[in-house]
């Protein structure tokens, strides 16, 4: 048991400050890659009633029913139509919330996995940024780029 928990604690420590980088519009956005599951290309959503709005349905990954968020919902910015760039990133609830099981985030692009350290990372702003705002826990910097780290925990948090 022991050996199984510093086995955990060496996997955690390896993928520290990595986050898996998408695209919203025009915009790129972090999920820290612990909570990551893996990614799959769109596939035939079933629609579920009186969910809200954000909550596109399930999807059937290998026998395991998923349910999907469309992170563009969620966030207040009008869908669009998918395309190939289209896909969902599968994440691990139960790491960020015990209960939720495996989420599939449907988002505009996947980017690539990156390094973010503590020292690149500052809070976001207090400007207007409006409801995003309250899912971003904070801003990285990747050379000139920046990235919005999300918080998870609030993005899925139903209000």
């Amino acid at each position: 048991m022991d050996q199984e928990m510093n086995m955990e604690s060496r996997v955690d420590d390896m993928i520290k400050d990595q986050y898996l980088t998408f695209a919203i519009e025009n915009e790129d956005y972090g999920v820290e890659i612990a909570n990551v599951k893996e990614i799959v290309g769109m596939d035939a959503i079933t629609k579920v009633p009186e969910m809200p709005d954000f909550i596109e349905g399930i999807f059937n990954l290998r026998g395991e029913l998923i349910g999907v968020l469309d992170v563009r919902k969620r966030f207040g910015i009008p869908s669009k139509e998918h395309d190939e760039e289209t896909c969902i990133i599968v994440i691990i609830g139960d790491r960020i919330q015990e209960g939720l099981g495996k989420l599939g985030l449907i988002v505009d692009a996947v980017r690539e996995t990156v390094i973010i350290p503590d020292d690149k990372k500052l809070p976001p702003p207090n400007a207007r940024l409006r409801n995003i705002n309250q899912f971003i826990r904070n801003i990285g910097h990747v050379g000139d780029d920046i990235k919005l780290l999300m918080d998870l925990e609030k993005f899925l948090a139903q209000d």
